[in-house]
């Protein structure tokens, strides 16, 4: 059973998660302790050589068989070189490893975040900003990474100061180290009493962070509209409000994390006074020498004043904590469940859809489909038309499986869609919708969408089959002209004969158009019709249509009313039959006779 976020404290769930890591952790953590270990030996060779130059022949060293002082000094300088060259080279090392296990950790979770996110539902996507899910997804990834990067080595340090001066003071003076460690236990009761004050106020600090890269994501991709709606003003002091809530949490929490230095601070001078005082006292009174001494009075700087630099690392540790919340939490959603086994390629021509019964709500209690029964043939070119909101386009989300019916199955090949793998599902079906998304890059990039590995020649065959080779050659730099972000330097008709292209590429055996006309003028129209005409010979094909003139060649049309099939049949039987078809029929034609008329008049 996967553990959450809410069973294991957020950093033993980092650890667990990248538990592989662990050799590499051990070693950063080892590097780090030696560097720690080396930088605290300065202040006893200052002992040394404070011995040797009082005490002469009779110096600590001269017990080792070192009598002539200016040897002494030798050996401390020869010490000092070696010292000072490994502190060194292990402050090289343990940089390097947790630098590069935060850049793994970082890359890791940034591809598994995302991967799990493509799984997620799609109800997940219809109740969170894109904003927001990049700010996990960036801002609290790299939150961790930074504090991967320093916060865990100044962590270790501190520990290993504080064992390795403890020890060492209380092998030199005990007496003397009780007093300087005074200190330790108020520093300790504050830094825990700041994390548990911390955690929660960087938390909402992360999460007024993504309100606010929510609103600057939709601003950016809707400039045109706020333009078109003179809403600049408007918008800017939405953002002012937004980025004045994330400033005042981040406030709460500064006033926190900025008492922690002062307040450890002078506990930290309490341990020194200590030190300086009572040291002296037993130093000027032969108890202790003054080589022990001078190390000591070094050794408490050493072990006290580091103490204060853990207000910057709790801080770090606390955002950290909060960032690894967010994002364990976004991967522990559940996924949409993909238990298909059934993975056959279909004929080339497609094949037969079933929809029995099909009962659909996205809100419950407001039915958008009920008791529908629809049979598609293999190779067959069926519509469905019908006013907004009838649950057409809802149709083609069951089908592929971006939602589940409360009600009935849907078959596909004789196998329940939930019987077949996700990916073999949706691989064999190719959808051009209204809402066409092109990516930010170029023409041929986007048209190679749906066949990565096409080379030049089978793009430009795609374009030319979906008649968008000629207005793609008049472009400035042809097929490698950059699009821009959706798309937004083409037109609407533009963007439509690309996602053509791109479905022409694929070759899916079933091919969906959802209302892929319905923003074109009519010229564009007519070479949009004349490609779903070479398309859809030979496979199955539906087509989503406002527009009647597009879909009256269709085998089999179907009109909905209010989740339900109230007609069906050819466009001349439906015409016949004086129906809803026949009433959507003559106001379209009506409304065009008129159009043309009115463009006849203006002309002459």
């Amino acid at each position: 059973m996967t553990t959450t976020v809410g069973d294991l404290h957020p950093l033993k769930r980092l650890l667990r998660y990248a538990s592989d890591l662990k050799r590499r952790v051990w070693l950063a953590s080892l590097f780090s302790i030696l560097n720690k270990v080396f930088d605290l030996a300065p202040p006893v060779l200052i002992g040394m050589a404070v011995e040797v130059v009082v005490k002469k022949e009779d110096s600590f060293l001269a017990d080792w068989g070192i009598v002539d002082v200016f040897h002494q000094l030798l050996l401390v300088a020869f010490l000092t070189v070696v010292i000072w060259s490994l502190e060194s080279l292990f402050e090289y090392a343990f940089a390097v490893y947790w630098r590069n296990i935060a850049q793994d950790i970082q890359h890791r979770l940034r591809v598994d975040g995302y991967s799990h996110l493509q799984k997620l539902p799609q109800t997940f996507f219809e109740d969170r900003s894109s904003g927001e899910l990049l700010a996990i997804l960036n801002d609290d990834i790299n939150q961790l990474e930074r504090f991967l990067d320093g916060g865990a080595n100044s962590l270790l340090q501190v520990a290993t100061t504080v064992v390795c001066v403890g020890a060492g003071f209380f092998i030199a003076a005990p007496k003397v180290a009780i007093w300087a460690f005074v200190p330790i236990p108020l520093i300790l009761y504050f830094s825990f009493a700041f994390q548990k004050k911390l955690l929660p106020r960087y938390r909402q600090v992360r999460e007024k962070n993504a309100d606010m890269s929510s609103r600057l994501n939709g601003n950016i991709q809707g400039i045109s509209t706020i333009r078109s709606y003179t809403a600049e003003s408007y918008e800017a002091k939405q953002v002012e409000k937004l980025s004045l809530r994330y400033s005042l949490a981040n406030s709460q929490a500064i006033k926190y994390s900025s008492a922690f230095a002062p307040l450890i601070r002078m506990a930290v001078v309490i341990g020194f006074l200590a030190t300086l005082l009572y040291g002296g006292w037993m130093a000027t009174h032969d108890q202790l020498s003054v080589g022990t001494y001078s190390v000591l009075v070094f050794m408490t700087q050493r072990l006290l004043w580091p103490l204060t630099s853990l207000g910057q690392t709790f801080d770090l540790y606390q955002r950290a904590l909060s960032s690894i919340y967010r994002i364990f939490e976004l991967m522990d959603r559940p996924v949409q469940p993909d238990q298909g086994r059934v993975g056959h390629r279909l004929d080339r021509e497609g094949a037969e859809i079933e929809f029995s019964k099909i009962r659909f709500e996205y809100v419950d209690g407001f039915p958008i489909i009920k008791d529908l029964d629809v049979k598609i043939n293999k190779g067959q070119t069926v519509a469905f038309v019908g006013p907004t909101g009838c649950g057409k386009s809802t149709l083609v989300k069951l089908l592929l499986r971006f939602y589940q019916p409360q009600g009935g199955h849907i078959q596909l090949d004789g196998q329940g869609v939930e019987q077949w793998s996700l990916g073999a599902l949706r691989s064999q079906i190719g959808l051009v919708s209204q809402d066409i998304y092109l990516f930010h890059g170029t023409v041929a990039e986007n048209i190679a969408y749906g066949d990565p590995k096409a080379g030049k020649d089978k793009i430009i065959e795609a374009a030319k089959v979906a008649e968008a080779h000629e207005f793609i050659s008049s472009l400035p730099d042809g097929y490698n002209t950059i699009v821009g972000e959706r798309g937004q330097k083409l037109s609407g008709g533009q963007r439509q004969r690309l996602a053509i292209a791109r479905a022409v590429l694929k070759n899916p055996p079933i091919l969906i158009f959802d209302e892929a006309t319905s923003a074109v003028d009519n010229e564009t129209e007519a070479a949009i019709q004349r490609s779903i005409d070479r398309l859809t010979k030979h496979r199955t094909t539906i087509i989503i249509a406002h527009r009647l003139s597009t879909i009256r060649h269709a085998d089999r049309i179907f009109v909905m009313d209010r989740g339900e099939v109230i007609q069906s049949g050819t466009h001349d039987e439906l015409l016949a039959g004086r129906g809803l078809y026949a009433q959507l029929w003559n106001v379209q034609t009506g409304l065009r006779e008129t159009a043309q008329a009115n463009e006849a008049e203006i002309r002459s």
